[in-house]
């Protein structure tokens, strides 16, 4: 487990947060690259570069629905003096053969049509009568309703200078030119770029699949009655969302009891899914703190397959508030990491902010895993206080235009509601025990 201290040390040692990232980070590997159909791949991170292989656009074709020209033709063309061409057929998008322009002679073009042979420029049929003999035109009439449309007479109202309304062949991108990097995050103009150049499949690395699980035998799903005693359970969708928000692909398994056999039985039957297994709850130091007892526990050497092969999890008092309990390690054959959070909202949050979402974002290969941060004043009526010692996150929001964050709701660890409105977390160093108002602070951005 990387430069993780034996188990014995971590539970005495007061871990600083910087610390405990490093160990997670120098142990998060980026999943291996496989090649994955386009549509599948959105959201994953590029591994190599993608050259072009054929021109974009690849002919020279028509930006209006209009007629091919020759310039000389329509040449000091006016309302007053039309030039008269005659039209010798149409030129559609995707038309195999086309007709060739000769002298005092027109093609109808469609938007997208292949440049005619012979046509050196396109006028918008809105400069033209649409061969109807009448004043300028407004559009055409559909090929099918009126095939004459395509044979006759046009006028041209206006002249055209050479390649007017003409879209030159690679005039987006050239054959042989970097159509995207590697490190690339594929969104949806990306997908449209690889379908345009002809790309079907691409390498990348896999969304991480991450499974979220919460522990705690007063938890009840939403949308069940409450008996006394109960709550919610919210962190397993808070993290669920979170995790997606981060670009992973992650499942949500729901309250686990305070059963320390249930939860590994629970924990091993879902390593078969997952690349990152979080929990939440279960790592103080409580009597019925399970994830600590259940995960302390593993390691069984002739369990050559199951949860405790090549497993080690440390749990951790950390130098933060809120998230002092932290666990760490991997689990399984696979070694698949795992992070256990506190069981507060607020807690377990703040922590998947700051050691879980940098760890989804190694696995996809990312160059950056982190939150931006930015410096803010603070906007507050009486001066923060913080613990000596220890690194606080306090939720803010965050206004980009005056530069300032102020404070919402209270510390608590609990206090989920104030979280909702929440945009950025407010960093407290260690060594700060009073923040006063209008002071320089360090806001990491959550939006």
């Amino acid at each position: 487990m990387s430069s993780a201290t034996p188990h014995h040390t971590g539970q005495h040692h007061l871990w600083s947060v910087d610390e405990h990232l490093d160990d997670i980070l120098a142990t998060v590997r980026p999943l291996e690259p496989i090649e994955l159909q386009l549509l599948d791949a959105q959201g994953c991170v590029l591994v190599e570069d993608v050259t072009v292989p054929v021109s974009l656009p690849p002919f020279d074709n028509s930006s209006m629905d209009g007629y091919a020209v020759r310039v000389a033709d329509v040449a000091g063309a006016s309302e007053e003096f039309p030039a008269v061409l005659t039209v010798i057929g149409d030129v559609a998008a995707g038309q195999g053969e086309q007709p060739t322009v000769g002298p005092g002679q027109a093609a109808r073009i469609m938007t997208g049509a292949p440049l005619p042979p012979g046509a050196e420029a396109v006028v918008p049929v809105e400069w033209t009568d649409g061969g109807l003999g009448e004043g300028p035109a407004s559009g055409m009439r559909a090929h099918s309703a009126a095939p004459e449309g395509a044979s006759g007479e046009v006028r041209v109202h206006r002249p055209a200078q050479a390649r007017a309304h003409v879209r030159a062949r690679g005039s987006d991108v050239q054959a042989g030119d970097r159509a995207l990097s590697a490190g690339t995050v594929l969104g949806a103009p990306q997908v449209a770029l690889l379908a345009a150049i002809g790309r079907g499949t691409v390498k990348v690395r896999p969304r991480p699949r991450v499974v979220v699980l919460s522990t705690g035998s007063e938890l009840v799903q939403p949308g069940e009655e409450l008996a006394d005693g109960q709550i919610y359970d919210s962190n397993s969708f808070a993290l669920t969302a979170a995790a997606r928000d981060a670009g992973a692909i992650a499942y949500r398994v729901g309250a686990v009891a305070d059963d320390a056999e249930t939860l590994r039985a629970t924990i091993e039957d879902q390593l078969i899914r997952a690349d990152l297994i979080v929990t939440t709850g279960g790592v103080s130091v409580g009597a019925y703190d399970v994830v600590k007892e259940a995960l302390t526990a593993i390691g069984d050497p002739d369990d050559e397959e199951g949860i405790g092969a090549g497993s080690g999890v440390e749990f951790r008092k950390l130098a933060m508030q809120p998230g002092k309990p932290q666990g760490f390690g991997s689990i399984g054959p696979d070694h698949t990491p795992l992070l256990a959070l506190p069981g507060n909202p607020v807690s377990s949050y703040v922590s998947f902010e700051i050691f879980v979402r940098p760890a989804v974002r190694t696995l996809m290969g990312l160059p950056e895993v982190h939150r931006p941060t930015v410096r803010a004043a603070l906007t507050t009526d009486k001066a923060l206080t913080s613990p000596s010692g220890k690194r606080q996150f306090l939720r803010g929001r965050y206004d980009a235009e005056a530069g300032t964050v102020a404070p919402v709701g209270g510390s608590g660890s609990h206090l989920i509601a104030a979280l909702a409105h929440a945009d950025a977390l407010i960093v407290v160093p260690e060594d700060t025990t009073s923040v006063e108002p209008g002071a320089d602070v360090e806001v990491v951005l959550l939006g």
